[in-house]
């Protein structure tokens, strides 16, 4: 059960994401927020959530790109559950077991913001949408600080609390950018610049989990708890 949570779901969900994504991207019917008639899907030009959207920003009709994201996306929800499993494999320091019930909390709640972004597509619920999509990035900071303090602590590889580490200080630095900067409206370089960090931020998140799949791994094994 252990290794089917911590290490099967997340590389699953983390594969499914990327694969959803592309494919996704493929049949996007066109538009962006500056553009209604830009053709296909752009990189640099459109946000993610774009693919989300039942009608695209060029008014067509989107739905198996908004379902094959949307989808993806709520997915996380079970990542979410899997890192509610990870305390136990921690349980043999009271220290690491407390940090892990704390930092799988907040990777929890903000995996449950990212389905959040799946369950309010752009074009429909919109504040939400923009609620959801905002917030789930600054719970994987404080998230990130906890679980580089126990993999730091415990007697798995450095490398994973590196990943980790790596993960935080992108995360930390595209909530500020989220703060400081003008909004994607005001200007279509604005507009490219968001889109871009925020893919590359999406990017990073994705790969630092399926990472942490592997420290779990070596937990589970060494505790024999498959």
């Amino acid at each position: 059960m252990y290794y089917f949570w911590t290490v099967r779901v997340i590389r699953f969900v983390a594969f499914f994401f990327v694969s959803a994504s592309l494919i996704a991207s493929y049949f996007y019917a066109g538009g962006n927020i500056h553009d209604p008639f830009q053709i296909g899907y752009s990189l640099t030009h459109n946000f993610l959530s774009d693919l989300g959207g039942y009608k695209s920003h060029s008014g067509q009709s989107n739905i198996v790109s908004a379902l094959l994201f949307n989808i993806s996306m709520i997915m996380f929800v079970f990542v979410g559950i899997a890192f509610l499993f990870v305390p136990r494999l921690f349980k043999e320091n009271n220290t690491n077991y407390f940090l892990a019930i704390l930092g799988s909390g907040f990777f929890f709640l903000g995996t449950v913001f990212f389905a959040g972004v799946g369950f309010t597509p752009y074009d429909l619920y919109i504040d939400m949408h923009i609620f959801f999509a905002i917030n789930a990035f600054r719970f994987l900071i404080p998230a990130s600080i906890l679980y580089f303090i126990l993999l730091f602590r415990s007697s798995v590889s450095n490398k994973y609390a590196l990943a980790i580490m790596i993960l935080f200080l992108f995360t930390f630095s595209y909530v500020v950018y989220q703060i400081i900067s003008a909004s994607p409206l005001e200007s279509l370089e604005k507009m490219v610049e968001q889109a871009t960090l925020q893919k590359i931020i999406a990017f990073i998140n994705v790969l630092s989990i399926f990472i942490l799949s592997f420290a779990f791994e070596e937990k589970v094994r060494k505790l024999d708890l498959d």
